[in-house]
């Protein structure tokens, strides 16, 4: 047997896998193959997507069930031994695993990252690969976990979930690294996970291990919303049983549950007689974990920091998406740095979290609007003579054909694209909620007469509307469509199938902001959500320019007045304008009648309503960022010319790569990775040609043919005639189907499955008519060969 004659996958399997198992690891229990552990980058191209590739690892360890200890890369035996090194300690970074090794089926190279000084990384035998103990040994040392108390806590077994659910890769990093800082005595823990990525669920894990092992006996979980109790009760901790959970309600303690689930408004009071937390010991808990603790829990003066001072003998772990930094809040303060981070910029890359495109749209009266003198309001106030701009509109001066104006954007948008995408409109208060509300239901009168609940108002002052927030959640329910909303829905709540977001609100905090963006980052690929859609009045995706933002938008589309409000498949950019930014906090200015409420948390205010002003859209820049992340100052056409030739250095190894690759549909998709959008590119091109002509054409200047000229040329060349009459039939079909559909139309072998071929035998009859399988592969290539005219 020679060895430089075997694949990859005969090398794990011949030399691999055993040198494994002698040492000792259990091949099902700890050992995993080709674990591919991101789902692959959405990468949206116009209305359509396609997903990037996903990162695979080819062997992970385990020393328990999702306690991963080491990788393995593996290559076939024509390659060095320590060629995949590279790659496998970037996956060990992603995958925080301690020991890295790469094999070619000769030898190992270790890479040993508990070493600090010496020998890293050396070559050993196949018959030296280290048992399991041996590597968890080093790795317990490395982390000053090997105290046998230590050692207890971070054995003990994750959840068996019977019906195959796992966590996550990210989600192991979050549990594993805050039961390693519980190990070691760390009692306030923060751990920052991006919205939509199962915070929930991994404080499930790491509540079930600490409490099933006894470490902790007694926990509270805290949050700030009703809904989310019951959903975290009912929905992923319930395989700890309702008999030993309680949710605390009505102020009413009883102590004889080990769970518990509270609202931090609903332990505590202005009353301090009345702070229902103190019927309990001070040390009656062991474990309180705070969910969502951005939301005020680290404020000196806060509720939360109240129960969380009085319970300080408890180990505190706070959830959060977006730790708060501030003058006067600082989460980093209270609980130190985060154990663990997983941001929305890398949910996006792995493919978990879902992309998103934004439309921005400013009206003439944006920059400001001034009343003329004496101007009374639509209740006869006269309205105080100033200049108003964004910072106060709907919050004390609402005007009615710019609340129109919105409402019919909004419903352009859905008419163009789905009026059924679940949309939420952020509004100022809870009065302009419902201004907007009813602007929308004017647009949208032909829905709404069928259906009442097409667009609703879900804040915090309407029974309605709260009793129709489970309709709006549930993935199933169609009705409600549309949920104008103030404070309620920026945070918490699970909203899955939001495809359409509206910034109608000043948005000053980057804490809200995130919230906000993250209501529609979750991903229900069967469904047909893989991205969202921004659509921004209020300038306030300015604040994509912070620093403290991870996560940019795949694009930013600005339309002129008379320009569809869908973003086109093409964008071209220009420089982002530091200095192109609203001052979107909310002003101070209190007008006079009538009152209006404000929804969670915001001042009472009053303000003017006025009619009768000219609105309109105004012309704005039309932008979008690339794969880095960073704004395209530059065309499209230029930016893809660009990527294109950092993957291909000259026409001919363009050529060579595309002659090479079995599926151009595979070569297309990596090109996507990097940057080069073929289906927003053709747009901008303005000419309909196949992805070969149109790469030829953008990066190397070489002048298009069309896939029709290209068929024809073909059908002149008459090459078929080699062929039986049968093959001949069926290679005319497919130049056919090239010509409507392109390359990656032929590829497939279901092509054969599909009319007119269908029609002319079974699949195993066509390719008979070529010989054998191996024959009817070779004349596809001769096919492409010839459509291209590559010799």
């Amino acid at each position: 047997m020679n060895k430089k004659d075997l694949s990859e996958r005969d090398i794990c399997s011949k030399f691999i896998n055993p040198a494994i198992q002698s040492s000792g690891w259990n091949m099902k229990k700890q050992v995993r193959e080709e674990v591919s552990f991101t789902d692959g980058r959405i990468i949206v191209q116009g209305k359509l997507y396609t997903r990037g590739k996903s990162k695979r690892a080819d062997y992970i360890l385990y020393y328990k069930p999702n306690i991963p200890i080491a990788i393995i890369e593996t290559k076939d035996n024509k390659k060095a031994v320590g060629s995949g090194m590279q790659q496998a300690l970037e996956y060990s970074e992603i995958l925080q695993i301690p020991f890295v090794f790469t094999s070619n089926g000769d030898s190992f190279v270790f890479h040993d990252k508990t070493i600090e000084t010496g020998a890293v990384e050396k070559e050993i035998s196949l018959d030296d690969f280290p048992t399991p103990e041996q590597l968890w040994t080093k790795y317990l040392k490395f982390t000053n976990l090997d105290k046998e108390e230590s050692k207890e806590i971070v054995e003990k077994d994750y959840y068996v979930d019977t019906s195959g659910m796992a966590p996550r890769y990210y989600q192991q990093n979050a549990v594993n690294r805050t039961i390693e800082a519980i190990a070691k005595g760390q009692s306030k823990i923060i751990l920052v996970m991006a919205t939509g990525t199962g915070k929930t669920y991994t404080a499930f894990n790491i509540i079930y291990r600490l409490w099933k092992s006894g470490v902790k006996k007694r926990i509270l979980f805290l949050a700030d919303r009703n809904a989310l109790l019951t959903q975290t009760k009912n929905g992923d901790f319930s395989p700890f049983g309702n008999d030993i959970m309680h949710i605390i309600k009505n102020r009413k303690i009883d102590k004889s549950y080990q769970i518990y689930f509270a609202l931090y408004q609903g332990l505590t009071s202005t009353d301090e007689d009345k702070n229902a937390y103190k019927e309990f010991s001070k040390d009656f808990f062991d474990l309180v974990v705070i969910d969502e603790c951005h939301r005020g829990s680290a404020a000196e003066a806060s509720a939360w920091r109240d129960v969380l001072t009085y319970f300080d003998s408890a180990t505190q772990i706070g959830l959060t998406a977006t730790p708060k930094e501030t003058k006067d809040v600082s989460n980093m303060e209270y609980f130190g740095e985060p154990v663990y981070t997983y941001s929305l910029k890398q949910g996006i890359d792995d493919g978990f979290l879902a992309p998103y495109k934004v439309v921005r749209i400013t009206t003439n009266v944006d920059e400001g609007w001034r009343p003329s003198a004496g101007l009374l309001d639509k209740y006869g106030n006269e309205i105080e003579d100033r200049i108003y701009n964004l910072k106060d509109y709907d919050r004390t001066l609402a005007i009615d054909e710019r609340t129109e104006i919105v409402a019919k954007k909004i419903t352009e948008y859905l008419k163009a694209t789905d009026r059924y995408a679940k949309t939420i409109v952020f509004c100022t208060d809870i009065d302009h909620a419902n201004r907007m509300r009813q602007a929308l239901i004017n647009e949208n009168a032909d829905l709404v007469a069928k259906n009442w609940n097409y667009c609703v108002k879900i804040t915090g002052d309407d029974e309605v509307g709260k009793q129709e927030l489970d309709n709006f959640t549930d993935v199933e329910e169609r009705f409600p469509v549309i949920a104008t909303t103030s404070k309620m829905l920026t945070t918490g709540i699970d909203t899955k199938m939001v495809k359409f977001i509206v910034l109608e609100s000043n948005i000053g905090s980057m804490t809200e902001f995130k919230q906000i963006v993250g209501r529609g980052t979750r991903i229900r690929e069967a469904e047909g959500k893989v991205y969202f859609t921004l659509m921004d009045f209020r300038k306030a995706t300015n604040l994509f320019a912070d620093p403290d933002f991870d996560g940019d938008p795949v694009q930013i589309y600005q339309p002129e007045p008379n320009e569809p409000v869908v973003p086109p498949d093409e964008m071209e950019g220009t420089d982002e304008d530091p200095d192109d930014q609203t001052d979107v906090v909310p002003g101070g200015f209190t007008p006079t009648i009538p009152d209006v409420g404000i929804d969670d948390g915001d001042t009472e205010v009053r303000k003017y309503y006025v009619n009768n002003i000219p609105v309109s859209v105004v012309h704005e820049r039309v932008q979008y960022y690339g794969k880095d992340g960073k704004l395209i100052t530059e065309s499209l056409k230029d930016y893809s010319k660009k990527n294109i030739k950092e993957e291909f250095s000259s026409l001919d190894d363009f050529i060579e790569k595309w002659n090479e690759s079995e599926k151009k549909e595979e070569l297309i998709k990596e090109l996507a990775e990097h940057g080069v959008l073929l289906e927003a590119l053709r747009e901008e091109v303005g000419l309909n040609l196949d992805d070969f002509d149109l790469i030829c054409h953008v990066a190397f200047d070489q002048p298009p043919l069309t896939r029709q000229e290209r068929a024809n040329n073909v059908r002149k060349r008459n090459y078929f005639t080699k062929y039986s009459e049968t093959a001949q039939k069926v290679l005319n079909s497919l130049l056919d189907k090239y010509e409507r559909e392109g390359i990656s139309s032929i590829e497939h072998g279901s092509v054969l499955k599909v009319q007119p071929l269908s029609q002319m035998g079974s699949a195993v009859e066509l390719v008979r008519a070529f010989g054998k399988k191996k024959d009817f592969d070779q004349a596809i290539k001769e096919l492409e060969n010839e459509i291209y005219n590559i010799a």
